[in-house]
């Protein structure tokens, strides 16, 4: 075996006087003994008996990053090219790839780390180390692997500077751009931690960022989340604070009704992080972003990677999932109906679950309610009915939705996607019943806790009060403007303002996260239909539901009174004042309104600006679109298309939300496009549309989920609690028992 020692001479320092110089610093100096007592905690209980290995492509900057690490840890480092393989070898590593090719060459290296035994160091690896997987095995046994992550572009302009023409793996015909792109998928399936490096960012810089990345894969504790409507957890010992990422998508709602966030914000990019992610593909720019959103400790990366894979894989029908796509002037859509039901919601609900399945105790039985106006219902049940058969087993889904207040489509479409977990219950009321309902029998301890004991089953949402839907929505926004930046549309840093027709709060929040995390956003535009309460309360502060009635739309997805998810982002403009947040929903439960004081609203204004959109409006901002460019809207579009003429100033981009495909609201397209005979069928609406050879194309996903001849019963109730509440024990009886 290979043992590596520290190399720096010994201090001849007895303990006696190294405990008598403490002793006098202390007495003397006792703030600067403190600080230099905790530095000296905080790095050597940072690298502990553990090896920091660098990972990397050639030219990533391994060697000199790892130099600097160690020097602020004070632990040895060793560079594996240079202090094992040519110490091994007696050779240069040129001269011994030249002397014995490249599949020797990775056997030989791969070998000689096999015998490589060291602690609490700080190791680079060379850049072809990681193709050895049994090698690889061996190092992170007693290691944490931290991939420094540079854009290709970045690498071969190095490596060009540097005269390194020929690496591991390259031969007659491939170039190195090749070799760097097909050595990426071995760095992914190794490493721990992952530190994005863009081009001109000092290599002290990046030791900084291995450090902090390092010092966070160690200390899950600092990520924690709160309720929206409890006290700082600092000065509390509430039942909800210090919770983790794996309970609260569990657990959903909070116990005392409000939502979970994180305790600490969300991270914040660089511009050069964002610089690097602007050639990735959306699976990328997934992968990176929710990285620094969830911690190792909860998904580790290889699993996250594997989730995200299985979400955005062959259940898209665009391989871009999310693309960018010019409309008119200064307006750009973001395409969100690719998914397997067309729309917004596949984005996160063909991930959730898989990350759901994974955080759950299997000790446990878990019924998933959902509560939907429209396309969440189908999404849902979708999304849960992928898993895999062992999981299905114990993960149940039933979907609350209105009776009435949905279209025939999306009706079908929650019929036809009942599997053996999952099932759908038409609700006579709204959606504002279901949704209430849901909260309402999350926060009754008293079922909750007979369900468990009487059928040993718990309790989940999937609804966007879960904080893991609001997550993959972010990264659509993000890569929406990173798409711009990559089309040359516009530089990076350069702002844009995004309109998205607005509901629930859920997809314009995730909007103003990404603007939080660093998206240059100028403005966020809330779109509503005639059910505008929002549009009222981010002009006046006023939230007010007195004396409204749901008027239904075109646009059912926007017939939403209670927007559930303003309370996170009115949590976060009170300074996290989770009284106060308290103190207005109690008002508005009790009251049926609230008034926002002036400060909280000024700062509400300076990221939001809003309008509303008449059905008139609607339909003929679909006519007139189709007639000038032969794309056809859906009818939630069209509110956003509509509102974005009358707000935008037309200095910047701006990033319409495409949030369905039209096929699921065909009635008021046809009608929309003043075709005179309409068909009561669904499918032979879809057929009449696509007839028109119609931007964007047809949706072939939809037409297959109406042709499937499935289960054409589903249960309906009136809206009681009582009834709805026996519906669930008589699913979880029929499902688990």
């Amino acid at each position: 075996m290979l043992h590596v020692f520290q190399y720096r001479p010994l201090r001849l320092i007895t303990q006696t006087s190294l405990s008598s110089m403490c002793l006098k610093l202390m007495l003397s100096r006792p703030v600067a003994f403190a600080q230099i007592w905790k530095s000296w905690l905080s790095s050597h209980s940072l690298v502990g008996n553990k090896n920091i290995i660098l990972m990397g492509p050639p030219g990533a900057g391994k060697t000199t990053i790892g130099k600097i690490v160690g020097q602020k840890l004070d632990c040895p480092v060793i560079d594996i090219d240079d202090d094992v393989l040519e110490t091994t070898w007696n050779m240069s590593v040129s001269e011994k790839l030249q002397d014995v090719g490249n599949e020797q060459f990775l056997e030989e290296e791969g070998k000689a780390l096999l015998k490589f035994s060291a602690s609490g160091s700080v190791v680079s690896l060379t850049g072809s180390n990681p193709m050895h997987a049994a090698g690889m095995q061996h190092m992170k046994k007693n290691g944490i692997v931290v991939y420094l992550d540079v854009p290709t572009s970045v690498i071969m302009s190095r490596l060009k500077s540097m005269k390194v023409d020929r690496i591991v793996g390259q031969s007659p015909g491939i170039s190195l751009k090749d070799i760097l792109q097909f050595r990426k998928q071995f760095y992914k399936r190794w490493y721990d931690i992952r530190v994005l490096c863009g081009g001109d960012v000092a290599a002290e810089v990046v030791a900084e960022k291995v450090l902090d990345a390092v010092k966070r894969y160690q200390n899950s504790e600092l990520e924690t989340f709160i309720s929206t409507r409890s006290s700082r957890c600092g000065r509390s010992m509430e039942k909800d604070c210090h919770k983790y990422f794996s309970d609260i998508v569990t657990q959903g709602l909070a116990s005392d009704g409000g939502l979970f966030v994180p305790e600490r914000g969300l991270p914040k990019f660089t511009a050069g992080e964002w610089q690097s992610l602007v050639e990735a593909t959306y699976i990328e720019r997934a992968q990176v972003i929710l990285e620094k959103c969830i911690h190792p400790a909860d998904i580790p990366a290889s699993k996250l990677a594997e989730i995200i894979r299985t979400a955005y894989g062959e259940n898209f029908t665009c391989s871009k999932i999310a693309p960018v796509r010019h409309l008119v002037g200064n307006q750009f859509l973001l395409e969100l109906f690719h998914g397997p039901t067309a729309s917004f919601k596949d984005l996160a609900l063909q991930m959730v679950p898989h990350i759901f399945a994974y955080c759950i105790p299997r000790s446990c039985n878990y019924l998933v309610l959902v509560a939907t106006s429209g396309d969440t219902g189908s999404a849902v049940l979708d999304g849960f009915s992928r898993l895999h058969d062992t999981d299905k087993q114990r993960i149940a889904v039933m979907n609350f939705f209105p009776e009435d207040g949905v279209s025939p489509i999306q009706k079908s479409q929650m019929i036809g996607c009942q599997k053996e977990n999952a099932w759908s219950v038409g609700v006579k009321s709204d959606f504002d019943f279901c949704q209430t309902a849901i909260k309402q029998i999350f926060t009754n301890s008293d079922y909750t806790g007979f369900l468990t004991v009487e059928y040993g089953t718990a309790l989940a949402a999937a609804n966007s009060i879960n904080w893991a839907r609001l997550l993959p929505q972010i990264v659509y926004h993000a890569s929406a403007y990173l798409d711009l930046v990559h089309q040359d549309i516009i530089p990076l840093g350069s702002p844009v303002d995004v309109c998205v027709p607005t509901g629930n709060f859920g997809n314009i929040l995730s909007a103003l996260y990404a603007k939080m995390m660093g998206i240059p956003i100028r403005k966020c535009i809330c779109a509503s239909n005639e059910n505008n309460v929002l549009t009222d309360f981010i002009r006046t502060g006023l939230y007010d539901l007195r004396g409204r009635k749901l008027i239904p739309t075109f646009s059912p997805a926007v017939d939403i009174l209670k927007s559930s998810n303003l309370e996170r982002y009115l949590h976060l403009i009170a300074n996290e004042d989770g009284q106060l947040v308290t103190q207005l929903y109690n008002q508005l439960e009790n009251q049926g309104h609230f008034q926002l004081q002036k400060d909280l609203l000024e700062k509400l204004q300076q990221d939001l600006v809003a309008g509303w959109c008449s059905e008139e409006d609607c339909l003929a901002a679909i006519h007139s679109v189709y007639s000038t460019t032969g794309y056809i809207l859906d009818t939630h579009t069209a509110v956003a298309k509509v509102v974005a003429d009358r707000l935008q100033d037309r200095t910047c981009p701006i990033i319409i939300s495409s949030t369905a495909h039209y096929f699921k609201f065909a009635p008021a397209i046809l009608r929309a496009l003043r075709i005179a005979e309409i068909n009561q069928n669904p499918l032979s609406q879809l057929h009449l549309l696509s007839s028109y050879s119609p931007l964007p194309p047809v949706h072939w996903g939809l037409l297959e989920t109406l042709k499937k001849k499935g289960n054409e019963d589903h249960q309906v109730c009136a809206a009681d609690m009582s009834m709805l509440m026996s519906h669930i024990e008589t699913l979880i009886q029929n499902h688990f028992m």
